[in-house]
């Protein structure tokens, strides 16, 4: 079995002192280990004082030699794919920014149940109402409920009472 030959650009001193800057604590005890590794220790050693196991030292080295010290960080998780496009989630936005239209869509303001209908019958994809506020959320919308406003309201007649009541009896 050959050993694992880990890249030498950066020297052991190197990589402590980065170490030491590191912000992350795990990236900064795979530094060290990498470093004690690369002065000659054997790798059980090197893993344990990092307190990793060796076989997962030999995962980061790979990394290491693959793509420099930016290889020692997590890699994020890749997580679910999201059930619209782009482009339909910029329709969403657009849809939910203008309003409703009260004859065709048949509401006068977007409610969340509402969203969900609109975007199964739109697009076939149903969204619960909790994957509907995240998804809002996600677009840099937020849940505001308007004040509620009758579509048949008189703004004259509300204009009219209101002065009349202001003047005294």
């Amino acid at each position: 079995m050959c050993a694992l030959v880990i890249r030498d650009d950066i020297s052991p001193e190197e990589l402590r002192r980065r170490a030491r800057q590191e912000s992350d604590g795990r990236v900064a005890a795979r530094l060290f280990a990498i470093a004690n590794a690369l002065e000659g220790m054997d790798r059980a050693s090197a893993a344990r004082r990092a307190g990793m196991d060796r076989q997962t030292l030999r995962d980061w080295v790979h990394r290491y030699n693959e793509a420099g010290i930016a290889g020692l960080s997590n890699r994020p998780p890749p997580g679910r794919s999201p059930k619209l496009t782009e482009g339909q989630m910029a329709a969403l936005k657009a849809v939910v920014l203008t309003g409703p239209d009260p004859v065709v869509d048949g509401v006068v303001r977007w409610r969340i149940v509402d969203l969900c209908r609109w975007v199964a019958e739109r697009w076939g994809v149903s969204y619960s109402e909790t994957g509907m506020l995240r998804l809002l959320w996600s677009l840099d919308l937020s849940h505001r409920k308007t004040r509620p406003r009758h579509p048949q309201t008189d703004e004259k007649a509300q204009q009219a009472f209101k002065k009349g009541a202001l003047q005294p009896a």
